[in-house]
């Protein structure tokens, strides 16, 4: 356990470094994970070793992942959420099913089990809201087409990655987990939304509405809510990540949703620098020799792949070839969302260190690829060229 003196040392080396590094990633046109992440393995145990104890910053960084998946629930209102999948679920699912096919084939192709390649395959249905949404100009009416394929696409695979997160928890190792307690945990998940629903209509709103001028009242409501809830699927079997997405999605159709988004945003932040910097801190340098390949060869994988099955797909349905290759440009990289499932599978002792690395190597590779090929290629807020730059 870290002294508080230290933690606060820590805190001052970690946001101070991070201010640094995100000056630097926003000259180069890199999103800004990438530099907390880089901040990690530089000031972590296997770089300059001065932030040593990292268990308390990761212990602190996992409450970053429960208020993203809060946010991520109050942005998805169900009205609007089927609409857009609509359009594209086919899409979405074929394509994933030929990334998870890829990756797994990649990782039987590394030598690594079969276990791990099948977690490597789900780590690579997805892409990156961070460069899809981030990256795309929204005063142009084509790109809000573009824009609406995009998140329907993104959407769909945030949901198969809470399954997937639901999964892992549930067959993981160290939670002694039996088949029964599965299906267990599939059965207590319609219950927890039921009673996320009823509780939000009966108890939780009327009493937003009643205090809505105190603002601080607002804020805790909202914390309690996101916690609670986080804490309560993990006491069914579920993860406190799920338990923080039913807590956001039960509430995306009030009116209060926004305005609880916008004020949680700089707390979410604040612990996702703590989150990527502990990943960051977590990577072994000594191990870069042996997943530098690997990492290598998946994310040309994913660069020339993901486009080329974007496209095809897209234009089976009837849209145009320009918008096709292009939503496939700029969805053709990894996640965030595949570091964090490295991060988890490897902390229920899914994955060995080997495959955790090779995931996150190619998450971050793929990144900064596919930034550079969107801000050369494609019109974008932060494109190198005058012609190309739109906001």
């Amino acid at each position: 356990m870290m002294e508080s003196g230290s933690l606060l040392f820590s805190f001052f080396l970690i946001f101070t470094g991070a201010a640094i590094l995100a000056t630097g990633a926003l000259f180069t046109r890199q999103p800004l994970l990438v530099a907390y992440i880089a901040l990690g393995a530089i000031l972590g145990p296997f770089g300059l070793e001065v932030v040593n104890d990292t268990n308390l910053l990761n212990d602190i960084a996992h409450v970053g992942i429960i208020f993203l998946l809060f946010l991520l629930g109050l942005d998805m209102q169900p009205s609007h959420l089927a609409h857009l999948l609509r359009k594209t679920a086919t899409v979405g699912l074929l394509s994933s099913f030929l990334f998870a096919l890829t990756g797994y084939g990649l990782g039987l192709t590394f030598g690594l089990p079969q276990n791990e390649a099948i977690i490597i395959g789900a780590t690579m249905m997805f892409s990156s809201t961070i460069i899809g949404i981030k990256l795309l100009p929204t005063t142009v009416l084509h790109h809000r087409h573009t824009g609406e394929i995009m998140v329907s696409l993104l959407l769909l695979q945030d949901l198969m990655a809470i399954i997937a997160l639901l999964l892992l928890y549930n067959l993981s190792p160290s939670h002694s987990t039996n088949y029964n307690e599965l299906i267990m945990a599939f059965i207590a998940l319609p219950a927890l939304i039921f009673t996320a629903i009823m509780l939000v209509k009966y108890l939780l709103l009327p009493l937003m509405v009643r205090f809505d001028r105190f603002h601080e009242y607002l804020f805790l409501m909202a914390l309690g809510w996101c916690l609670g809830f986080a804490e309560l699927a993990h006491s069914l079997n579920l993860s406190y990540e799920i338990g923080a997405f039913i807590a956001g999605i039960s509430i995306a159709t009030s009116p209060i949703a926004q305005y609880i988004a916008i004020n949680l945003k700089p707390l979410r932040d604040f612990f996702l620098v703590l989150f990527f910097f502990s990943i960051g801190a977590s990577f072994n340098l000594d191990l870069l020799g042996q997943v530098l390949f690997p990492a290598a060869v998946m994310t040309g994988a994913v660069i020339l792949i993901k486009p080329v099955v974007f496209g095809f797909l897209l234009r089976k349905v009837s849209e145009n070839r320009s918008t096709a290759w292009e939503v496939g440009f700029r969805l053709g990289q990894t996640s965030e969302f595949s570091i964090l499932i490295a991060a988890f599978a490897s902390g229920q002792n899914l994955i060995g260190e080997i495959s955790a690395h090779i995931i996150q190597a190619t998450a971050i590779l793929s990144l900064l690829v596919s930034s550079y090929i969107v801000v050369f290629r494609f019109e974008s807020p932060i494109a190198l060229s005058e012609r190309l730059r739109r906001d």
